[in-house]
């Protein structure tokens, strides 16, 4: 018999200090430094640190605090090696640290300055995002290029070729001036996005959720809002988050498995997160974007009292505009899930064909799984069978395979 690995209670803290402050952290040191490479290796070293020190003395009170400090004083220790007397060298010099048992003084506006950098218009849109999501998410590069669909050593690469025209152009690190913002806006709402989705849907791992990178995504969001306090697309992600947020509770069940949105108990939906998202939604305004018609979707479910009673209708109106305005295989899926509420399993599955043809989510799991689903509402056993096989073998984490195996095995008896 196997013997189960006993958790290390050092490194299960040091990591959640890590999830919950590495974006602070490393914003923090690149605005001191401005190199975003000396930020995160800084940050890894004084983690390294921790898990000795920490055994030896005990866990800190504020283990963020402590992090920061040690991060903030091997930055200095390398710039004086590499004899780089520099104004960086002064600014850390002359920056106070933090009492190790107070809040680490950072706000978001220095979060939001980092992404703002992330996303300069000098910069493609992949190195946008995949520059955001390691350094402000704080994703691995494996992580990173499982989103991106290509090999760790191809996004390494990547991420090092970003980093080295942000700092060889001279990329400002600021947030630009207002009658700028709207040409980085898109890239922004981009990015607090993906930020989002990497913490409502893991890539990898046995949870669903990374509850730091949601409540990152939904400060930024925030603030991003104050900044462009008119602006329906920032409200509307906003709001858009708020209301998915709001079912992360009724998500999984107590033993840690899987309920899907049908099943859920919406008693256990936040309800000041839903409040708060459905007075940002925008009704019926023309030329809605992507986000704010993603809202209106939310809103629906979240305004209906159970799955039976959700307006489908609607919803399907919302995809079809949505289609048209951000066209892309997962709107299209989610929209055939919304027509299979509606007119029938049978109607999904004519949507989900012509994805299909277009072999555009080849490999994707929630692919084989709606059409798995689908199939098993008609009663075609066999062909659901397959497809629930063929989800669970690309289903990326734990939780979503052990729910298709349930479902397997339901139509298989």
């Amino acid at each position: 018999m196997t013997s189960r690995v006993r958790p290390d209670p050092i490194a299960e803290v040091a990591a959640r200090a890590a999830a919950g402050e590495s974006a602070r952290i490393v914003s923090t040191l690149i605005r001191m430094t401005g190199d975003f490479t000396l930020a995160e290796d800084c940050l890894q070293d004084a983690l390294t640190k921790a898990m000795t020190e920490w055994r030896k003395s005990g866990v800190p009170t504020n283990p963020g605090a402590w992090l920061t400090t040690v991060a903030k004083n091997r930055a200095i220790d390398l710039l004086r090696r590499a004899s780089a007397e520099s104004r960086a060298i002064q600014r850390l010099a002359h920056e106070p640290v933090e009492p190790e048992g107070e809040e680490v003084g950072v706000d978001s506006d220095d979060r939001l300055t980092l992404i703002f950098t992330c996303c300069h218009p000098a910069l493609s849109m992949d190195a946008r995002v995949a520059l955001t999501l390691r350094t402000v998410a704080g994703l691995s590069t494996a992580e990173i290029a499982r989103l991106f669909l290509v090999t760790e050593s191809t996004m390494e690469k990547r991420l090092v070729r970003t980093r080295a025209r942000i700092k060889n152009t001279g990329i400002p690190y600021r947030v630009p001036a207002p009658e700028h913002l709207s040409a980085r806006r898109d890239g922004v709402l981009a990015v607090l996005y993906l930020l989002f989705t990497a913490g409502y849907r893991a890539t990898s791992g046995d949870t669903m959720l990374r509850r730091p990178l949601l409540e990152e995504a939904i400060g930024l969001a925030r603030v991003l809002v104050e900044l462009m306090p008119d602006d329906p697309e920032a409200r509307g992600l906003l709001a858009l988050m708020l209301l998915q947020h709001s079912r992360s509770a009724a998500r999984v069940d107590a033993a840690g498995e899987l309920v899907t949105l049908e099943q859920q108990d919406r008693g256990l939906w936040d309800a000041d997160a839903t409040t708060e998202g459905l007075s940002l939604v925008t009704r019926s305004t023309p030329n809605a974007g992507r986000y704010e018609l993603q809202a209106r979707i939310a809103a629906c479910h979240a305004e209906a009292i159970d799955a039976e009673h959700t307006d489908f209708a609607r919803i399907v109106t919302l995809y079809d505009e949505l289609g048209t305005v951000a066209p892309s295989p997962v709107v299209e899926l989610n929209r055939a899930v919304a027509v299979a509420m509606h007119r029938g399993p049978s109607a999904g599955l004519a949507v989900l064909d012509g994805i299909d043809a277009a072999g555009t989510l080849d490999g994707h799991h929630l692919l084989a799984a709606t059409r798995a689903e689908l199939l098993r509402r008609l009663g075609r056993r066999a062909e659901a069978a397959r497809e629930y096989e063929r989800a669970r073998a690309l289903a990326p984490t734990e939780a979503e395979r052990r729910y298709l195996e349930r479902r397997l095995t339901e139509v298989t008896r």
